[in-house]
């Protein structure tokens, strides 16, 4: 037998290694592959839970049936330790957060409201009177459109990536639920109040599809006209909860809740109650189906991944009415996951939950009634903003002279009147300091930060440091950034809670992720962010992440 001495090898191995680096090298070139295609989902499903704290889901748990909430948790990736990272926590700015994975400072949806600074008019975040909805009736505050919105989503990203070909879909029963997850260049629909159906605006479409006719031709918003809401479990399940007159008062409603009205039949009263309890959150992902029937979500021709966006919005108005101690908030939590466990097994029939990206998040979290904190010994009350500013204005006519130099309150910020200031030859920077000392010795304010401190980067490198600059958009926002007491919130009702704050309570909240192909199952207690949530998908589904995001891939989960 010949043999080659090494001398002769080396030409033969060079031919032989340039020829494996020449195929590597073509392959890298080739379009993906039917495999690598398979790879990737075909649909996206992307859950916001609107009021819904991260400790309520720990709390209840063991009360979970097997195919909702429990399967996200036994089956997905979830964080103990994930939070809205930004100061105002209100449905608008967390919405916004999702799926663009940017802070308010940059994609511009400070609050659900606002004043603006030049024109002292209230704005709605996702007002537009260029758009009215189809076939309903339309405020000139009324949400139809994201022009408010500054920045891409990362539905807008796969939209572009596509062609257009991928579909994004959004559902709510707020208007804003569903417009701030379907970015510029996705399609929502969101519950009208008056007519319980589901409408959308001129900005996406001039008539409405023919699936959405269907839907509606048989009035499916009717059906729960008459019925009550009762717990769900047996007593003894809601034992740890607080009392139903402490949350709800003397005079407050509380199981059983009846959906009716004084005309005997449905109209706009009875769709109106339909906001507080489980039967819009019923509605709004029956009509999801109705979707994805419609629009084929999940088995697009093109071959390309689609997003579905849902909005649930009935737990924030339950928890605003008895907060998240009470019977009326543990008992929807509940209906909730029996809700979602019915949808999951729909998709996995209809797409395949194998086939498809799951994600469960929330817009904020909760904090507990003032009452029930009172009671638990905790320095708790509501912060009436038109007497802050009364005692505001007072402070300030008396130190400089000034009529009203704080014009307007737009929660948690003062804007100041600096024409009349620069008129009295005052600097800006010694009115917005004198207006801050007063404000920290106000009755539950914790904190109060300037203009002139937030337009220079200026606030302690602390962790309300960071939160509170984010939220700050300096051509929008007011001039003095106020900070509650934790367990304070701005508000001047007698009964129920809100939101808004930087504290744990309101920015801790679940981010749960699941999909067997590409996600590795299990409890996570590192700090993670719902500005996350985007990177985290675009990394998946191989598109760019939106524009302004600053999340990261939450490699840690990724099999």
């Amino acid at each position: 037998m010949k043999t080659h001495s090494p001398a002769t090898l080396r030409p033969v191995r060079r031919l032989f290694l340039s020829t494996c680096l020449l195929a590597a090298t073509a392959a890298l070139a080739l379009p993906a592959t039917a495999a690598d295609q398979a790879a990737q989902p075909k649909l996206v499903l992307v859950l916001v839970v609107d009021g819904l704290p991260h400790e309520q889901v720990q709390r209840y748990r063991e009360q979970f049936g097997p195919g909702g909430l429990r399967r996200l948790l036994d089956q997905g990736a979830w964080f103990s330790n994930a939070h809205q990272a930004h100061g105002v926590t209100v449905t608008a700015v967390g919405h916004s957060a999702v799926l663009t994975g940017a802070y308010p400072y940059q994609h511009g949806i400070i609050n659900n409201s606002w004043i603006d600074p030049n024109t002292l008019e209230s704005v709605y975040c996702t007002q537009d009177t260029a758009h009215h909805y189809l076939g309903e009736e339309t405020k000139a505050s009324d949400g139809t459109s994201p022009a408010n919105l500054r920045v891409t989503t990362l539905g807008d990203e796969l939209r572009y990536a596509t062609g257009k070909r991928a579909k994004v879909v959004t559902v709510s029963g707020k208007d804003r639920g569903a417009i701030l997850l379907a970015g510029k260049s996705g399609t929502a629909y969101m519950y009208m109040g008056k007519s319980g159906n589901f409408a959308s605006s001129t900005y996406y479409m001039q008539s409405y599809p023919a699936w959405h006719q269907a839907y509606h031709a048989g009035k499916p918003q009717d059906r729960f006209y008459g019925q009550q809401w009762r717990p769900l479990l047996a007593d003894a399940a809601y034992s740890g909860d607080a009392a139903d007159q402490l949350v709800a008062g003397e005079d407050g409603q509380r199981f059983p809740f009846v959906y009716d009205s004084k005309s005997g039949k449905p109209d706009a009263e009875y769709y109106g109650k339909l906001y507080t309890g489980p039967y819009l959150d019923q509605m709004t992902l029956d009509f999801a189906r109705a979707a994805v029937e419609g629009e084929q979500l999940g088995h697009n021709p093109a071959g390309v991944p689609d997003l579905l966006g849902v909005s649930l919005s009935s737990h924030d108005y339950v928890n605003h009415s008895y907060g998240p101690e009470s019977r009326m908030s543990h008992d929807h939590l509940q209906r909730l996951d029996r809700l979602l466990a019915d949808f999951f097994s729909y998709l996995d029939k209809k797409v395949g939950l194998d086939n498809t990206i799951v994600v469960l998040t929330a817009d904020h979290g909760f904090p507990n009634t003032p009452e029930f904190s009172q009671a638990n010994k905790l320095d708790a009350q509501r912060l009436d903003g038109a007497k802050l500013m009364t005692a505001l204005n007072q402070h300030l006519s008396q130190k400089f002279g000034l009529d009203q130099a704080a014009r307007k309150w737009s929660a948690p910020t003062v804007l100041l009147d600096y024409q009349q200031i620069e008129h009295k030859g005052l600097k800006r920077e010694e009115v917005e300091n004198a207006a801050a000392r007063f404000l920290l010795g106000y009755p539950g304010i914790a904190n109060a930060f300037t203009r002139s401190q937030l337009e220079a980067g200026a606030l302690p490198d602390t962790r309300l440091g960071k939160l509170m600059q984010r939220a700050w958009h300096r051509q929008i926002s007011g001039d003095i950034l106020l900070v509650a007491k934790p367990y304070w919130y701005f508000g001047s009702g007698k009964r129920g809670t809100s939101h808004g704050s930087p504290y744990a309570y309101d920015t801790n909240v679940p981010l749960m992720i699941m999909g067997k192909p590409w996600i590795r199952p299990g409890a996570y207690g590192q700090y993670a962010e719902v500005m996350d949530i985007a990177p985290t998908l675009a990394h998946l589904l191989r598109v760019r992440p939106p524009a302004a995001a600053e999340g990261r891939v939450l490699v840690e989960t990724l099999r």
